[in-house]
């Protein structure tokens, strides 16, 4: 009989049921999933939107990082259930499949706890004053706070670790880290494991994919992730996909980038972050004392939530610039946003184009060539220049690269994914560059000195005005 007592299930509306193994019936000090589920470090994920801001836009859009991070651990075991045959194969010295699973399981479950308020916004304007990410914190919180916890885990609900092996928190604290380089010090099978979380296609954004997709009503079903697991497997070179499987891996890269677009640089969503920009920069020695991994305590209860409940408190301060500050604040929350965009522009790349020549990479030169070209009583006028990038084919150069290769069925050889034509076709990046200013009184003006500045390069994009 299933030891039914030995798992929990969790309903999730993307993945179905999501098992995890239950604190009942443990071996003598041994630790379970559900401990590390229900520990704070991973429930105050609960309080830190997945969206970033783009939840004040898509009012279904609530959903945190906690589901996501749970979603991530349940792929890892689909994952893992499609490709250990393949990694035992290609490597023979790797541990067992309970090992493997249940670090990937854990490499999931954790590899967002280092985020702040805002996630990725936080890491950007708070975290980098310190040298941090939320994925260098993530590492430390792994190592400090739960590793004790972690090395005495011992199964999943699918399979166990052999009696002599040990869960290693630092392979975790690896595994969730962007390659910075070849790191030939690790084990082969450990840097192929790493490819699931810092690759084209990871066990992380198959799921926010999904999830964001599904939460925010773009689609129910944004791509096909069964058919993505059929054809993936672990060659001698790393992570690789069958040829077979390569337009259902394109149809993902492309809804990816479509949710870029659509709704993380949503007209709106990156006017709050400007708000949100400025509000930080100002705000900054009010939120928190210093840097995080110095506070981890702090660092605990310092949320999404924990953070709006705080600044609307702000306006009884006996502080003035901290009053301010509050009432600024609430303004935000009440989503009263100081800037309107008045227009739009954008441009493709692809790989014979010189991307960081054009005048799409600096919004500064954009914003001062802007003015030079303004009519001379509007030339003080407050506007913002804002110019998302979003790639379509990552990691086709840079640290990352090398990590997905592909199978070709006619010539019976492996060779690297960006050599096939259909991923050749896709575009490299495309840049949307949007002027706000205070009003949209002087749209015409400013669309026609952006029009003179971008020459034959600009392309009128109206489709998110």
């Amino acid at each position: 009989m299933r030891p039914y007592l030995r798992e929990n299930l969790s309903h999730d509306p993307v993945h179905g049921y999501i098992p995890f193994t239950s604190s009942m019936d443990l071996e003598q000090g041994e630790v379970s999933e559900r401990q590390i589920i229900d520990h704070p470090w991973v429930q105050r994920l609960r309080f830190i939107h997945q969206l970033q801001t783009a939840w004040w836009v898509y009012p279904t859009a609530e959903h945190t990082r906690f589901q996501h991070v749970v979603g991530v651990m349940h792929l890892a075991s689909r994952f893992t259930s499609e490709l250990y045959a393949s990694l035992k194969e290609v490597c023979p010295d790797s541990p067992s499949r309970g090992y493997v699973e249940t670090l990937l399981r854990m490499a999931g479950l954790l590899h967002d706890v280092g985020h702040g308020p805002f996630g990725h916004f936080f890491d950007e304007h708070f975290l980098r004053d310190f040298g941090l990410t939320h994925e260098t914190l993530g590492a430390a919180i792994i190592t400090k706070e739960l590793a004790p916890l972690l090395a005495r885990i011992r199964r999943n609900p699918n399979s166990a670790l052999e009696e002599h092996e040990h869960l290693d928190p630092e392979q975790i604290a690896w595994l969730i880290q962007r390659p910075k380089g070849t790191d030939e010090s690790r084990p082969k099978w450990l840097r192929f494991l790493r490819s699931l979380l810092s690759g084209i296609y990871t066990i992380d954004n198959m799921d926010f994919v999904l999830r964001d997709a599904f939460m925010s009503g773009y689609s129910q079903r944004a791509y096909d992730l069964e058919r993505l697991l059929h054809y993936s497997f672990f060659s001698e070179h790393g992570l690789t996909i069958h040829d077979k499987g390569i337009e259902t891996l394109i149809r993902f890269m492309s809804v990816k980038a479509e949710l870029f677009r659509t709704i993380y640089f949503h007209r709106t969503v990156r006017a709050i972050d400007l708000a949100l920009q400025d509000l930080f920069l100002e705000s900054k020695a009010y939120l928190f004392p210093g840097s995080p991994l110095e506070n981890l305590g702090q660092y605990l209860h310092f949320t999404e939530f924990s953070l709006l409940v705080d600044v609307q408190r702000w306006t009884e301060s006996a502080d003035a610039k901290q009053r301010d500050l509050g009432r600024r604040w609430q303004e935000l929350i009440a989503r009263q946003i100081p800037w309107v965009t008045v227009c739009q522009r954008s441009l493709v790349y692809s790989e014979s184009d010189s991307e960081q020549a054009s005048i799409f990479s600096d919004n500064r030169f954009v914003e001062q060539k802007l003015r030079d070209l303004l009519p001379a009583e509007l030339k003080a006028l407050p506007l913002r220049v804002d110019i998302a990038r979003t790639t379509f084919r990552p990691h086709t150069s840079g640290p990352a690269a090398g990590q997905n290769f592909l199978y070709d069925s006619a010539q019976d050889r492996i060779r690297p994914l960006a050599a096939h034509e259909l991923f050749r076709r896709l575009p490299l990046s495309h840049r949307l560059c949007r002027i706000y200013a205070a009003t949209s009184e002087h749209a015409a003006s400013i669309s026609r000195a952006l029009d003179e500045l971008l020459g034959a390069g600009g392309v009128d994009d109206l489709t998110n005005m």
